[in-house]
């Protein structure tokens, strides 16, 4: 790493709001892999300003879909609620490997889309999951598209050069138009 390089974070999960009485907090998670959290000793909480602090975890456990954490040092309401919006991260070397063809949300955000006739349509914004069918949030000139993330329609993504081919059915461009 260079000396001066601040160290790369991905988000986790987002506390919600506060839980009990104890100081817990709970929180929507955005990892595939939740069972992750009962292995963490730490995380990073960023707030909304971007100023990021380091927590020890002291407990955490599985509440109807989302996670709840306990802090070391959080342990009633008040001091809980100052946590609620931040962001839950570790560093990135801590990413879970994916199998190959398959992309973490915050590696395909800021990708540049471009169709198979070579025309730029904008960046991924977003990539929104309903019902297991991920779409890629993508600003095109004054509105936003929504381009399904399957094999067929995304036909190359590079990570490393932050782009996207695309190969759209005839349409699909102009929907929302």
């Amino acid at each position: 790493m260079e000396p001066d390089a601040q160290p790369s974070f991905i988000a986790i999960a987002r506390i919600a709001r506060t839980r009990g009485n104890r100081g817990e907090v709970l929180a929507d998670l955005y990892t595939d892999f939740p069972d992750r959290f009962s292995a963490l000793e730490e995380v990073w909480l960023e707030f909304a300003d971007g100023r990021r602090v380091r927590a020890v975890i002291e407990d955490t456990w599985e509440h109807k879909g989302r996670v709840v954490l306990k802090f070391a040092g959080v342990d009633d309401i008040s001091a809980a609620e100052a946590y609620v919006g931040c962001w839950v991260q570790i560093p990135a070397e801590q990413a879970m490997k994916l199998p190959e063809g398959t992309y973490f949300d915050h590696d395909l955000i800021g990708c540049s889309v471009q169709d198979t006739r070579g025309n730029n349509l904008g960046v991924v914004e977003e990539v929104l999951r309903i019902a297991g069918n991920s779409q890629l949030v993508v600003k095109v000139h004054d509105r936003e598209c929504l381009i399904p993330a399957v094999d067929s329609i995304c036909i190359r993504i590079s990570i490393k050069e932050k782009q996207i081919l695309i190969d759209p059915p005839e349409g699909l461009m102009d929907l929302g138009k």
